[in-house]
């Protein structure tokens, strides 16, 4: 059975996972109003991902004998500027999603819940992939600026990105 720091930890963790998917939603809606549908898109798959993240956590807390505990999700941003801000809130974000995961990671280690230490390795890699694929977008939107050719093209590149399920047992 997993102890109960590591148990609530990981609870708030999966809050924080379906608020990502909530955020990424928010953002997608925003990409669709302004005709972005690339982005929309991009940003959809982002969100299914999230939602696979929280379940990953849900599912390991079950298999672990604990009690799953589900909370308020927070409404997400929706008031956005321009597409670079987007990304720019996106990343951010996942920062800060980074650095809940290594604190899960430290907690465990001090509870000495190595099984759950071991688990949490998979997210640490996943966030560096995650901070990597946004910031890819961010140099790109910096590199083109306003200019509409450029941001066709990479809706158009956007728009091709296509949801994996994610699985801890990969």
């Amino acid at each position: 059975m997993i102890n109960d720091k590591v148990l609530d930890i990981l609870n708030s963790q999966i809050n924080k996972e379906f608020y990502s998917a909530y955020l990424y939603l928010s953002m997608s809606a925003y990409f669709d109003e302004i005709g972005l549908y690339g982005f929309s898109n991009w940003m959809k798959v982002q969100a299914k991902e999230e939602m696979d993240h929280g379940m990953i956590l849900f599912d390991y807390i079950v298999e672990r004998d604990g009690v799953v505990k589900l909370s308020l999700i927070d409404a997400p941003d929706s008031d956005f500027e321009c597409p670079l801000q987007v990304f720019e809130k996106a990343y951010e974000h996942e920062k800060f999603v980074t650095s809940s995961i290594n604190e899960v990671a430290h907690l465990s280690e001090d509870e000495c819940d190595l099984a759950t230490r071991h688990f949490i390795n998979w997210y640490i890699s996943e966030q560096v992939e995650e901070e990597a694929n946004v910031l890819d977008v961010i140099k790109k939107l910096k590199l083109f600026g306003d200019e509409c050719t450029s941001l066709y093209h990479l809706d158009k590149e956007m728009g091709e990105r296509a949801y994996t399920q994610h699985s801890y047992k990969e």
